[in-house]
């Protein structure tokens, strides 16, 4: 794990996330470098301090991007958007729920993001997915040189991340050049769904994916009968369950196990284990909705899939780094243990070896993804061979 900040593991997932997402190192060095000692600071203090620098350089980039439209230069403009979108993205993600204008920079971050992908020219079609009173935003990306109806691989956050991160850090793209569609939502509790409409996490996540598999089905280019659904961080939760109670998804995928979250509170609130986010516990309050700390650990109480995952009779694979400091190994290896029923079912364990030892295998993605991707095109129907 790359450590900027030798005392502030949250900060160090952050940066570690940006530099997956496509970071410049000299970037990260020109906005970092002034936040070591804001990194020993209390939250309030140092993510302040913390989305000052990243949003400076975000801003500068803009407006390298502002002078490369106006010469014409539209490659290169798009090129800058995308990464001050990674880094507008970063700072929002370490500010209080009601930091004063956090809505407001995720707003803009958004308009930077879609600005960076349209000028870049990616095959990234943003699509909104009725659902409620509202709507699930997701962002669906084609299969590479297919023709006809492809299968798909539908992927949703975990805590606190977004449809966008899931996005940049690659997996939608590696599975394009495999022959298989991707389609990254946001689902109640993420981005969007959380920060613009107020939809809350529930634990039946096939409450949601069920209406997803539902708008897959009215398109002319998925193959209803190829749809996957991949879960990353507490997504290792969303994803199992979600597959568990909707048998239209053909397969099923955790990118970093979590089978007992509720047992995971419990644990943090005697601090063990390392948080993802400063503000944590105002942060999962808000996810789900929570009117105080009793309301939070009641509906904990409900996230677990002891007793579920007798119901998967689809192939499934669960991943899990060897170092994971957030949730540990032992439990990937139970999901795995009650996947009884589950034909072809995987335990990935990554090591030193491969990398990606870490929450999710964000200390380094590109071989874990690889190995997803390829697992994911077999049992589809994709390709792992040009």
């Amino acid at each position: 794990m790359f450590k900027y900040f030798p005392t502030n593991y949250v900060w160090n997932l952050s940066v570690d996330l940006a530099i997956e997402m496509g970071a410049r190192i000299g970037e990260i060095e020109a906005m970092c470098a002034p936040l070591q000692d804001a990194a020993k600071q209390p939250d309030a203090a140092g993510t302040k301090a913390f989305r000052e620098t990243w949003a400076r350089m975000a801003d500068k980039l803009c407006g390298l991007a502002e002078e490369d439209e106006a010469r014409g230069r539209l490659i290169s403009a798009g090129d800058k958007y995308n990464r001050a979108a990674i880094y507008l993205l970063t700072a929002e993600r370490l500010q209080a729920h009601g930091a004063p204008g956090r809505t407001e920079l995720y707003k803009r971050f958004l308009e930077v993001f879609a600005r960076g992908v349209r000028l870049s020219g990616e095959h990234c079609e943003r699509v909104e997915i009725p659902y409620g009173d509202a709507h699930i935003s997701g962002l669906f990306v084609r299969a590479d040189n297919v023709e006809g109806r492809t299968p798909i691989l539908v992927q949703v956050n975990g805590l606190d991340s977004t449809k966008e991160m899931k996005y940049r850090v690659g997996l939608p793209a590696w599975l394009a050049k495999r022959g298989v569609a991707s389609l990254v939502i946001d689902q109640p509790g993420t981005g969007e769904a959380l920060r613009l409409h107020g939809m809350h996490a529930v634990h039946d996540s096939e409450r949601w994916a069920s209406r997803v598999v539902d708008w897959l089905e009215t398109r002319g280019d998925v193959d209803a009968e190829r749809i996957g659904l991949e879960g990353v961080s507490l997504g290792g939760y969303y994803c199992p369950r979600a597959v568990a109670f909707e048998p239209r998804f053909a397969l099923g995928v955790v990118w970093g196990a979590n089978h007992d979250w509720r047992d995971v509170q419990k644990k943090r609130l005697a601090k063990e284990g390392s948080f993802p986010v400063p503000h944590y516990w105002e942060h999962v309050r808000w996810v789900w909705g929570a009117k105080d700390m009793d309301d939070f650990m009641r509906i904990a109480e409900n996230v677990h899939l002891d007793g579920i995952l007798d119901r998967i009779k689809v192939p499934f694979l669960v991943t899990h780094g060897e170092k994971d400091s957030q949730i540990p190994l032992h439990w990937a290896e139970r999901t795995y243990e009650q996947l009884v029923n589950s034909p072809g079912r995987e335990l990935k364990v990554f090591t030193e070896r491969e990398g990606g030892v870490q929450h999710s295998s964000f200390d380094n993605s590109a071989n874990a993804g690889a190995y997803i991707a390829d697992w994911v095109a077999e049992h589809l129907g994709g390709r792992t061979a040009l």
